[in-house]
C-alpha cells in the first residue's frame, strides 16, 4: 500500500515539473515576442510635442529682456520611437536663441517685437538632433520687449505712524536722510515711479529722539541706491502758552465804520519749550469778514488764518464777536 502512494505521488512531481517548464517557456517567449514587437514598434516614425527650454541671449545696443518671454517652447517634432521616447524622458540644454539676430529685420510695434515662431524652425533645428524634424512651434508668436537701463532720483515718502506720550511732540518735521534715492530699471518701470515709498512703520509712547534704519519698497527689475534710509525723528516737551491779538476785518468797504467787541482775541495753544519764547502776537493772524454780515445777526465768526508751525492744541476765546457798524 504504500508503495503504490509513493510512486502516486512521484508521477505527480514529474507532472507539475513538466508543467512548470512549459510555464517558463512560454513566458520567456512572450517576453521574446513583447520585446521584438516593441523594438519593432519603435523603429517606425511619430509625431510628439516636448516641452524645451529656451535661453535668450545677446540683446542689441546693451538693452535687456523687460518682459517675460517664454522660458519653453512647446516642439511638435516627427522622428523614429526610439529618438522621440529619448526626447520625452531626457532633459537637455536650452536652446539658445540670438535676440538680435531674430529681430534684426523686425519693427517693432510700441515697444514689442513680434516674432514668428515659424521663422525660428530652422535656426532651432540646427541645435537639435539631425534624427528628428520640427514641424510647429508654440506659442505661434514671441513678443519680445526691449529696453534700456536708467537712473533717476526720487524723494522719499514716509509712511509713518508716531504717537508720543502725553506732553510731548514733534520738535522739528519728521525726515529722512537721505531725502532722496537713486532708482535704476527699465525706462518702462521707471516712468510711474515719482517716489519711493518706506515701509509702514509703528513708533508708539514716543519722547524723545529717535534715529532708526528703514527699508524702502522695492519696486520689481530695479535697484535702489541707497536700499534704506535713516528715519529720524525730535521729541520735546510741550506747554501751554497764550497770547492776545487784534482782530482784522476784511472785505471791509473804505467809507464803513464798523467797531468790534471785543476787539481782540486770545489764543491759547501749546508749544515746544524750545519755541517758547520765539512765538509772538505777529506769528498770528486772526480776521472777520465783513461780506459774512447778514441781517438780524450781531456777530461775527472769528477766522485764523495765520499761524506758526508746530504749534498744538490751538484755541480762541471767544470764537465770535459782536459788532456795530457806525453810520453818519
Amino acid at each position: 500500500m504504500n508503495k503504490n502512494f509513493t510512486e502516486i505521488s512521484d508521477y505527480v512531481k514529474v507532472v507539475k515539473l513538466r508543467n512548470n517548464k512549459r510555464v517558463a517557456v512560454f513566458l520567456i517567449c512572450l517576453a521574446i515576442a513583447t520585446t521584438l514587437w516593441f523594438l519593432n514598434a519603435l523603429g517606425k516614425d511619430y509625431s510628439a510635442t516636448v516641452s524645451y527650454p529656451v535661453k535668450y541671449v545677446n540683446p542689441p545696443g546693451k538693452r535687456f529682456l523687460a518682459n517675460n518671454t517664454p522660458v519653453k517652447l512647446d516642439l511638435k517634432i516627427q522622428g523614429q520611437g526610439f529618438t522621440i521616447l529619448r526626447y520625452r524622458m531626457m532633459s537637455f540644454s536650452p536652446i539658445i536663441l540670438d535676440i538680435e539676430q531674430v529681430t534684426n529685420n523686425l519693427e517693432p510695434n510700441s515697444g514689442i517685437y513680434k516674432v514668428q515662431s515659424k521663422d525660428l524652425i530652422r535656426e532651432i533645428s540646427s541645435q537639435l538632433s539631425s534624427e528628428i524634424q520640427i514641424n510647429e512651434i508654440n506659442p505661434e508668436i514671441l513678443e519680445i520687449v526691449l529696453d534700456s537701463l536708467i537712473t533717476k532720483t526720487v524723494p522719499v515718502e514716509l509712511d509713518i505712524q508716531v504717537e508720543f506720550v502725553p506732553q510731548f511732540n514733534l520738535k522739528n518735521p519728521i525726515k529722512t536722510v537721505p531725502g532722496k534715492v537713486n532708482i535704476t530699471g527699465p525706462a518702462i518701470v521707471l516712468e510711474k515711479i515719482q517716489v519711493l515709498k518706506t515701509k509702514v512703520n509703528v513708533t508708539n509712547k514716543l519722547e524723545s529722539g529717535l534715529s532708526q534704519e528703514i527699508e524702502l519698497i522695492h519696486p520689481e527689475r530695479t535697484t535702489i541706491s541707497p536700499e534704506k534710509v535713516n528715519l529720524i525723528i525730535e521729541a520735546e516737551k510741550y506747554t501751554e502758552k497764550e497770547l492776545k491779538i487784534p482782530i482784522e476785518i476784511i472785505h471791509k468797504p473804505d467809507k464803513v465804520q464798523i467797531k468790534l467787541f471785543p476787539s481782540e482775541v486770545k489764543i491759547l495753544f501749546t508749544v515746544g519749550l524750545s519755541r517758547y519764547e520765539t512765538i509772538k502776537p505777529a506769528d498770528f493772524g486772526v480776521s472777520v469778514d465783513y461780506n459774512s454780515i447778514v441781517d438780524n445777526v450781531n456777530n461775527l465768526d472769528i477766522l485764523l488764518h495765520k499761524k506758526p508751525g508746530f504749534i498744538q492744541g490751538i484755541r480762541l476765546n471767544p470764537e465770535k464777536v459782536e459788532f456795530l457798524i457806525e453810520t453818519n
